[in-house]
Parts: structure tokens; C-alpha cells; sequence
């Protein structure tokens, strides 16, 4: 009996799964789920249009939107001119100013202030100034990112880039 082959015991297999790589996979697809969800919700963006009341401003004209707005024209050669209002019946004359703390950023700011205090006596607070950016097709591209440095400084809170030029604007860029 000494000679008898030994019984051969089958190894046994472990029955654990590696669950590393699932659950892997699992943190990934929830990150990937949570980042698409995130930038599929619409995006909403302030839009302030002028209120159409009957109550008069106290400046030239009605309280139309004419008596909030400023546009800057931005030409050649670092040129700056701005004005209020229409440019028919301006409230502030078109004038050539610079870039900078004592020139278009004074401007705004104090334009910006005048025109709070009077929306706050008027019982609208927060109806600032309305300014429109016309660059025009020979501006640099500098210019442009310092006007609007400009706005954040000034706090100005309402501004749009047009790109249109009225006959009258063209004029005014090419004089001097």
C-alpha cells in the first residue's frame, strides 16, 4: 500500500471577482454624465431693454433709451470719440478722447453715476448707463480689449459690440 499514486486534489479556484476595473468605469461615466447634464442647461443672459412709461426724464427729449446710451466709436490710430444720446440731437457733443483713467473711463464712470442717481429718484434703481461699441473695420483688435477693460472698470454692467456705421459715424471717424 506504500506504492498507491496519491490522490490529486483539484485546486481549488477562488470565487472573488475583481470588481477594480467596474467600478472604474462606473466613476467615470457618472463624472461624464454630471459634465454633459451641466453644460446641456440653457444659458440665460440679462438683457435690459428700455422701459416705455410716461414718465419723463427731465433731460432733452422723453425718457427714451437715447438718454441712458453713450457710443464709442473706435477708429484708427488708437482713436476714441464718444458721445450721448443720438448722434442727430446729441446730449453729450461727439468728442476725441483718450484711453485710460482720465479720459473715456472718467467719462463713464461719472455718466454711469449721474445716470443711477436719477433712475433711483425716479424709483428704478439699477438702470444704468446703456454703452454701444462701434469698432470700426481699421481698429485694432488692442483696442477693442481696452474699451472693454474700460467697461469693467467703469462698472458698466449694460454694453454691446455693433459693428454698423450710420453715413454721419463714418464722417466723424475720418475727420481730424
Amino acid at each position: 500500500m506504500e506504492n498507491l499514486p496519491k490522490k490529486v486534489r483539484s485546486k481549488k479556484l477562488s470565487t472573488r471577482v475583481d470588481l477594480t476595473a467596474m467600478v472604474s468605469v462606473s466613476f467615470l461615466l457618472i463624472i461624464f454624465f454630471m459634465v454633459t447634464i451641466e453644460l446641456s442647461k440653457p444659458r440665460a443672459v440679462d438683457l435690459s431693454l428700455p422701459h416705455n412709461d410716461d414718465i419723463t426724464c427731465g433731460w432733452r427729449g422723453g425718457c427714451g433709451g437715447e438718454n441712458r446710451s453713450v457710443t464709442i466709436l473706435l477708429g484708427e490710430n488708437n482713436k476714441l470719440v464718444s458721445y450721448a444720446g443720438l448722434l442727430q440731437v446729441p446730449i453729450d457733443a461727439p468728442k476725441e478722447t483718450i484711453y485710460g483713467k482720465n479720459g473715456i473711463r472718467k467719462e463713464l464712470y461719472t455718466k454711469n453715476k449721474k445716470v443711477l442717481e436719477y433712475s433711483a429718484a425716479l424709483g428704478k434703481p439699477g438702470r444704468g448707463v446703456t454703452v454701444i461699441i462701434k469698432p470700426s473695420k481699421k481698429c485694432n483688435y488692442k483696442n477693442l480689449v481696452d474699451i472693454l477693460d474700460e467697461m469693467k472698470i467703469a462698472k458698466i454692467d449694460t454694453y454691446a459690440i455693433v459693428n454698423e456705421f450710420t453715413p454721419e459715424e463714418s464722417k466723424l471717424l475720418a475727420s481730424k
